[in-house]
């Protein structure tokens, strides 16, 4: 089958038709459907545009060729809707659930959410995925009806499980969740409107999932060798990557280098789609699934790798880890932004007159808990940039993250 060739709507894709709707009712769009509509309210929220000046893993200045969150986030969706075209899946709620996978995420990357959640640790830490329920549902501030965007309960559910159940049919934290539990914000969200956390999301959402790891392994070799820490003669000693490298240089064997390594990064994300493709197919021929809710009730994932790709993609995020993402350049600037944002958190705790008139209305009466908590969400909507204009107003000194 042919990756580009669009195929029937399945019948246990999602169907905007029937949607479980959203928390406040709205009239119907006469030019879109609800999923098509959760797509364009991501895209015109603030925080989607904060994305843009947000760290993947190198800081907004290193360069302007690196990964964003927002370049980050656009890859993800066009895997994710290859991904869904192939496999006749609701391409819209695939690009939703896409779109919005990193909003929660605050400055500085994974460095930042560390230091957020040392920072709330004793007020129920802090989850970029959590996080990112609380934008779509509370704190972005744009329609005259509601909070939040108001989005269906698919695009909610698959925000929160595209990961698989949070928890178990008894209601205890899966795996994941034993040593520190579900996020607080979302089994609080998930009385008000259910999202089934004991079940598996949509395919969408697991589509989603997916594309996140494919752009993840690919994208980062590419910056990875751009930033010079490791070489092609590195990379070659991973299995899925070697063969590879092999292809390109006894097709092309004077190949420069910039398109060695855009050639290593197309040929790596067709090989991963067409993998999970084809075993993504196979287990939904083994279910059989005649509806959406089939998918969500099944025992196990519909939508993964298969064994072979999945020890490819341990294999090379066991490669990265070392030697990117522990680097010691990268840990010496992710200690830095770390430190910048335990002192703005500090910093406001000790004078929240200094937080925006938006923020800091009715501080003093939310209690030393609500307190920590407004005061890590603004944090977290903070981009890289603004985080370090903020602490140089209010340090003597602060780092330059290079």
């Amino acid at each position: 089958m042919a990756i580009s060739t669009p195929i029937a709507r399945a019948p246990y894709a999602a169907d905007p038709a029937v949607s479980r709707s959203r928390r406040f009712p709205e009239p119907a769009s006469a030019s879109r459907n609800d999923f098509r509509r959760d797509c364009d309210r991501i895209i015109h929220s603030a925080a989607f545009r904060r994305l843009a000046h947000k760290t993947q893993v190198f800081v907004y200045h290193e360069g302007d060729h690196y990964r964003t969150r927002l370049t980050h986030t656009l890859e993800v969706v066009q895997i994710a809707r290859s991904l869904a075209r192939a496999l006749g899946l609701d391409e819209d709620l695939a690009e939703a659930l896409a779109l919005a996978h990193d909003l929660g995420h605050s400055p500085f990357g994974h460095a930042g959410e560390r230091a957020l959640e040392t920072c709330v640790r004793a007020y129920g830490g802090f989850d970029h995925n959590a996080q990112a329920l609380r934008l779509v549902v509370d704190l972005e501030r744009r329609y005259a009806g509601f909070d939040g965007l108001n989005l269906t309960w698919e695009t909610l559910e698959g925000l929160v499980k595209h990961n698989g159940p949070l928890l178990t049919r008894d209601g205890e934290p899966t795996a994941r969740y034993v040593e520190h539990g579900v996020p607080a914000p979302i089994l609080a969200y998930s009385k008000v409107q259910d999202l089934e956390l004991w079940s598996f999301a949509s395919a969408e959402a697991q589509v989603a999932a997916l594309a996140d790891d494919i752009a993840y392994d690919a994208h980062d070799i590419d910056d990875g060798l751009r930033a010079g820490l490791f070489a092609f003669e590195d990379i070659e000693t991973v299995p899925l990557i070697g063969d590879i490298v092999a292809g390109i240089d006894k097709s092309y064997p004077t190949l420069d280098a910039a398109r060695r390594a855009h050639e290593v990064v197309r040929r790596l994300i067709t090989r991963m789609i067409e993998e999970v493709t084809a075993e993504s197919s196979r287990r939904l021929t083994a279910l059989s699934p005649r509806s959406a809710a089939d998918v969500r009730n099944a025992r196990d994932a519909v939508i993964a790798f298969s064994p072979a790709m999945a020890a490819a993609d341990k294999d090379i995020k066991g490669f990265l880890y070392p030697r990117m993402y522990r680097h010691k350049w990268v840990m010496q600037v992710m200690g830095d932004a770390e430190r910048v944002v335990r002192d703005l958190f500090t910093h406001y705790g000790a004078n929240p007159s200094d937080l925006p008139d938006e923020w800091g209305e009715g501080l003093e009466r939310s209690g030393e808990s609500g307190r920590a908590r407004r005061i890590a969400d603004y944090i977290a909507g903070m981009t890289d940039r603004y985080a370090l204009v903020e602490h140089a107003r209010y340090f003597k000194e602060t780092p330059e993250l290079r």
